[in-house]
């Protein structure tokens, strides 16, 4: 009997491979970022990179986007990240 694999994710920003519930998941949607809505392409980060620099955050957005004209409220991300370890902690 082979047991089920963990779904390993990479954060954007450190290139780090994590747990898929320890990344917050988030999506590029008309140029700004929001949390992962269920539809279309995402990419994630970790709760490190949220709390570091927040210029070198800017670029990993810019590159994965491929723009650098998006918007993003880095304490709506937080505030994401927050409510998401809730819900994990509920279930």
């Amino acid at each position: 009997m082979t047991l089920p694999k963990k779904q390993v994710r990479m954060c954007i920003n450190c290139r780090d491979r994590f747990s898929q519930k320890e990344l917050l998941r988030i999506q590029n949607i008309d140029m700004k970022i929001v949390k992962f809505s269920g539809k279309g392409r995402s990419f994630y980060l970790c709760k490190e990179c949220l709390d570091l620099d927040e210029k070198k955050l800017i670029k990993a957005l810019f590159r994965q986007c491929k723009s650098n004209k998006i918007e993003f409220n880095k304490q709506d991300l937080e505030n994401c990240f927050k409510e998401k370890i809730v819900n994990v902690r509920k279930d």
